[in-house]
C-alpha cells in the first residue's frame, strides 16, 4: 500500500528466495571476495568487447540464481534488469538468452534498489509468482562511455570512483525460506548543479540523504529500527558529505549502523580512489554479502538506498549538470 506521496509498504512482504553474485578479476581482491559466487579471471570473459562480457556476467548471475533456487527461466514471470550501457542493451541482450518477459528498468547505479522495489511490488499486487531482478556494470565499458578509455591511462582526481566489474541477481516470490522485502521509498531527482563526471559522490549523496530521510518521515521509523543501513556508491567523498547533510538535518545514523557499499567492496585499496561505483556496486555488496550475514542471522533489518547519477555522454557534451537519484528498500529477516 502507499504510504504517504513516495513509499511503499508490501503487505505481503515478498520473499528474496535466492541471490548471486559474480565479479572480475579485481573484485577477487575485495575484502567481501567469500561472498561471490563466482570470479571470472579476466575482463574479456572469452568475448570480443567489453560490453559482449558484460552480458556474460548478467546472465551467469541469473542464471545462477536460478539454480540455486531450483527454478527454471520458464518459471519467472519477469525479469526486472537495467545497467549503464547504451540502451541498457547489456540486459536486453541478456533477456534475450534468458527467454524472460523482461521489463527493462534505468535508474544508473540505483537500478538495482529501483528493480527489487518494482519486482516487490509486482509480488505484493499478486501480478506474478516469481520475479527476478538484475543489473550488472564493467568497469572498461563504463570507463569507454562516460570518461577515457582504460588504455588511455589518463590521470583522475581523488575524486574518482573505481566502477565494479559484476552482477546481482535475486529471485523473489510469495512462499519460501530467507528475508522479505517490507517497504521501498522512491526517489525523486535532485540536481546540486554538480558537472563533473569525476566527483559522482558529492552529486549523489544530496539524493541519498533526502530519500532516507523520507523513508523515516513516510513510514515513522527512527534511524536505529535498523542493524544497519547502506548507501549505493558514494564512496568516500560521497559519504562524508553525507554524514555532513544527515547532521544538518538532525538525523543522526550511527558509525556503525551507517556504511556505503561502495566503501565496503574494495575497502582501503588505494586504487579505486574515492571507492567503488557502477550498477554492480549495491548490487553485488546486497546480494551476496549483505544477504549472507542476514541469513547467518547477523543483521534483522537493513535498509538499502542505491544512487544514481542520470547523466549521458549527450548530456555532458551539452554542458549540463548532473541529475541524481536514491531508491530505498528495506529488508527484514526474523528467523
Amino acid at each position: 500500500m502507499l504510504v504517504g506521496r513516495q513509499s511503499w509498504r508490501f503487505d505481503k512482504s515478498p520473499i528474496i528466495i535466492s541471490s548471486a553474485a559474480v565479479g572480475g578479476p579485481f573484485e577477487a581482491q575485495s575484502p567481501l571476495a567469500g561472498d561471490f559466487d563466482v570470479f571470472y579471471d579476466d575482463l574479456w570473459i572469452g568475448q570480443d568487447s567489453f560490453e559482449k562480457a558484460e552480458v556474460k556476467l548478467l546472465q551467469y548471475a541469473c542464471e545462477k540464481a536460478l539454480e540455486k533456487a531450483g527454478l527454471q527461466p520458464e518459471d519467472i514471470n519477469f525479469l526486472l534488469s537495467g545497467d549503464l550501457d547504451n540502451q541498457i542493451t547489456s540486459s536486453s541482450f541478456a533477456a534475450r538468452g534468458l527467454k524472460i518477459p523482461y521489463l527493462g528498468v534505468f535508474g544508473a547505479c540505483s537500478t538495482s534498489m529501483e528493480g527489487l522495489a518494482i519486482a516487490s511490488k509486482l509480488l505484493d499486487n499478486d501480478g506474478a509468482n516469481y520475479v527476478m531482478a538484475a543489473t550488472a556494470s564493467h568497469n572498461a565499458a563504463a570507463e569507454k562511455q562516460f570518461r577515457y578509455p582504460t588504455e588511455y591511462g589518463a590521470q583522475k582526481p581523488p575524486t574518482a570512483q573505481w566502477t565494479v566489474t559484476g552482477a546481482g541477481a535475486v529471485i523473489l516470490g510469495r512462499n519460501g525460506e530467507g528475508p522479505r522485502v517490507v517497504s521501498a521509498t522512491i526517489g525523486k531527482v535532485v540536481d546540486m548543479g554538480i558537472s563533473d563526471p569525476f566527483n559522482m559522490g558529492a552529486a549523489m549523496a544530496p539524493a541519498a540523504v533526502d530519500t532516507i530521510e523520507t523513508h523515516f518521515n513516510e513510514m515513522n521509523l527512527e534511524p536505529d529500527y535498523y542493524d544497519l543501513i547502506a548507501t549505493g556508491d558514494l564512496g568516500f567523498t560521497g559519504y562524508a558529505i553525507a554524514q555532513e547533510l544527515f547532521a544538518k538535518k538532525g538525523i543522526r545514523l550511527k558509525e556503525n549502523i551507517y556504511t556505503d557499499c561502495g566503501i565496503m567492496i574494495y575497502g582501503d585499496n588505494p586504487r579505486v580512489l574515492s571507492g567503488a561505483s557502477g550498477c554492480a556496486c549495491s548490487a553485488v555488496v546486497t546480494y551476496g554479502h549483505l544477504l549472507k550475514r542476514m541469513r547467518k542471522g547477523e543483521l534483522k533489518r537493513i535498509l538499502i538506498a542505491a544512487t544514481g547519477a542520470l547523466l549521458s555522454p549527450m548530456s555532458y557534451q551539452q554542458k549540463e549538470t548532473i541529475p541524481c537519484i536514491a531508491h530505498a528498500v528495506s529488508i527484514e529477516y526474523v528467523q
